[in-house]
C-alpha cells in the first residue's frame, strides 16, 4: 500500500491529524501535507475538518473502502505466501474478551505455540462488538462471539459452550432461603449444575438483593436483563463493571450477586454460593467467527481444529432423550 494511503487510512482510524501523527511517529504539520497533497491530485477534501473527531465526505469514505479493499489483497497474498512454508512462518492475530484471553485461550494458545513455534500469535482484548469490527475491518483474524446478528456476512464456527450462573455472597440473607440449591465453588468444579435435575433457583426470592451488572454492550448484561425480566424483577444495582471478571471479583468481596460463567470458578469463589437458573439463556454457546468470504489462512484452519478438539466436550450432543425436568427452589 502506498504511504500516502497508510496516512489516510491512521488519520481516519484516529480521527484526527494530531493522534495520527503520533501513531505514524511524525510531525503534524508533515502529516497535513501529504494528506492535502493527495486531495489535490483527486480534486477534493477527503475530511470535513470542521468536525472533531474528523468526518469522511462523500469522496474519504470511497477512498477508505478502496484503501480496505487493497489492504485485505495485500494480506491475502502474504498469507497465502506464508502458507507454502507450511506454518514454519506467518502471524496469527486473534481477538477475545478478557474473560476468554483469561479463562478459555491459554490452554489452547500454548499447545498452538508448542505444535508450530514459527507462527507468531498476537492477542487483542476488547468488547465483542469492538473486536468484531477489528474482524470486519480484517485487523485480526478471528475472534469468539456467542450472538449472531441478522445479515451478518461473517464465517461462524460453534465451538465452545458454557453456563451461566447465580454467583451470591455466603453470607447475605437469602442463604437460609435458598439453601436446597446452592451450590459450592467445588460443586460446580465437579460440574453439578450441569446433572440432570439439579434444581434450579427462583430469583423472585432475590428481589431485593444488591447485584453487580455489567456495561451496555456486553452480551451477559442483556441476559442479566432477561433473566430480572423472565422473574417479574428489579432488583438494586449497586455498581456497573464492564469486564465480566472484574465483576466475579468484586462479588467475591461482598459488594453483590452477580451473573457469571461456570468456567470462572477455577482457583477462587469458595466464600460464595452458586445457584443454576432455569432459562435457555443461561447457556451460551460461542462461535469462532472468522471474516466471510476472504482467504483462510492455514494458520486459522489449524488453530480451529485445535481449539474445536480441545473444547469438543462444552459443546451438547443430538440425543433423541428428553432431559428431566429440573426443579425450582
Amino acid at each position: 500500500m502506498q504511504q500516502e494511503m497508510k496516512y489516510i487510512y491512521m488519520v481516519y482510524q484516529k480521527g484526527s491529524f494530531s493522534k495520527a501523527a503520533q501513531a505514524l511517529y511524525m510531525t503534524q504539520p508533515a502529516l497535513s501535507i501529504a494528506v492535502q497533497r493527495v486531495e489535490a491530485q483527486i480534486g477534493m477534501p477527503l475530511f470535513r475538518r470542521d468536525r472533531q473527531p474528523l468526518e469522511l465526505t462523500e469522496a474519504g469514505k470511497l477512498y477508505i473502502e478502496k484503501i480496505r479493499q487493497m489492504e485485505i489483497l495485500e494480506q491475502e497474498l502474504e498469507q497465502q505466501l506464508q502458507d507454502l512454508s507450511q506454518l514454519k512462518t506467518g502471524t496469527l492475530r486473534l481477538g477475545g474478551s478478557h474473560y476468554f484471553n483469561s479463562y478459555v485461550l491459554p490452554p489452547v494458545l500454548a499447545q498452538y505455540q508448542s505444535r508450530w513455534p514459527g507462527v507468531r500469535l498476537e492477542l487483542t482484548e476488547g468488547g465483542s462488538a469492538r473486536l468484531l469490527t477489528l474482524l470486519e475491518e480484517r485487523q485480526i483474524d478471528l475472534t469468539f462471539h456467542c450472538m449472531p446478528a441478522p445479515r451478518e456476512r461473517l464465517h461462524r464456527i460453534p465451538a465452545f459452550r458454557d453456563t451461566i450462573l447465580l454467583a451470591v455472597p455466603r453470607d447475605f440473607p437469602v442463604k437460609q432461603r435458598l439453601a436446597s440449591c446452592a451450590l459450592t465453588a467445588a460443586d460446580v468444579r465437579a460440574g453439578a449444575h450441569r446433572k440432570e435435575g439439579c434444581p434450579t433457583v427462583d430469583l423472585r426470592q432475590l428481589a431485593d438483593t444488591p447485584f453487580l451488572l455489567l456495561t451496555p454492550g456486553n452480551n451477559l448484561r442483556e441476559r442479566a436483563l432477561s433473566f430480572f425480566q423472565e422473574a417479574g424483577i428489579a432488583p438494586p444495582v449497586v455498581m456497573e463493571v464492564s469486564q465480566l471478571v472484574t465483576a466475579y471479583h468484586l462479588a467475591c468481596s461482598g459488594l453483590g450477586a452477580v451473573f457469571i460463567s461456570d468456567r470462572l470458578v477455577v482457583n477462587r469463589g469458595e466464600n460464595m454460593l452458586y445457584y443454576p437458573l432455569l432459562s435457555p439463556l443461561a447457556t451460551r454457546t460461542f462461535d469462532i467467527v472468522l471474516p466471510g468470504k476472504t482467504y483462510i489462512s492455514q494458520a486459522q484452519k489449524v488453530f480451529v481444529r485445535l481449539f474445536c478438539e480441545f473444547y469438543r466436550g462444552t459443546l451438547p450432543e443430538v440425543t433423541g432423550d428428553t432431559p428431566s425436568s429440573p426443579r425450582k427452589c
